[in-house]
């Protein structure tokens, strides 16, 4: 093995990362990935909106991933999103039944996405939220964001990292309400309006 010395003077500087896709569309979506809830379960919820770039443009090759708890605050450990059968190999799907709260969707021609999931609980001291990755053209690597549901004031003034926003920042992670059950959540990737994203150390 060759090393290379990076640390001095005269030293070899690191190749800088790079994107060489996307290509999320070809191995990482599957079947009713954006179909989280157990059908007619009564707790159901719509998520949807727009992956926008700095533009304002959507992004009709972007693709979020979903993560939830129930509606009681607890974490899933029901495996199956994405099920096959052990004989053929074929993808089986979720079994409809149990609930895994993850979710993986492409966005469409116009940018769009959706998914349809349970109503979070509170974990903790954080209000109810969903946690979401986006991966699109252009980010060297992911973003992590959340998705907050309006409805209960008191819990997300007392959410510590809302609080911790100003009220146009906290504004980018909290969905507009659309219905009783759906909710309106875009994207913003940079520019003018840029949804908040967490960076994990």
């Amino acid at each position: 093995m060759t090393r290379i010395d990076t640390s001095g003077p005269g030293g070899v500087p690191p190749t800088p990362s790079h994107t060489v896709g996307p290509f999320y569309g070809y191995a990482l979506p599957f079947r009713g990935g954006e179909e989280i809830a157990p059908l007619g379960h009564p707790d159901t919820v719509t998520v949807h909106g727009y992956v926008l770039d700095g533009e304002g443009r959507p992004l009709p090759d972007a693709l979020v991933e979903v993560w939830g708890p129930d509606p009681e605050g607890n974490l899933p450990s029901a495996d199956g999103s994405m099920r096959r059968d052990p004989a053929s190999g074929g993808f089986l799907g979720r079994n409809g039944v149990e609930f895994t709260g993850f979710g993986r969707v492409q966005t469409d021609a116009d940018g769009h996405w959706y998914v349809r999931t349970l109503r979070p609980g509170a974990r903790g001291h954080s209000a109810p939220h969903l946690s979401v990755c986006v991966f699109a053209r252009g980010l060297l690597v992911h973003l992590f964001t959340r998705v907050y549901l309006p409805g209960d004031e008191a819990a997300l003034a007392a959410d510590p990292l809302l609080a911790r926003l100003d009220e146009e920042r906290r504004g980018t992670l909290v969905a507009g309400a659309e219905g009783p059950a759906t909710y309106r959540f875009d994207i913003r990737l940079q520019g003018e309006g840029e949804t908040v994203f967490l960076e994990f150390q």
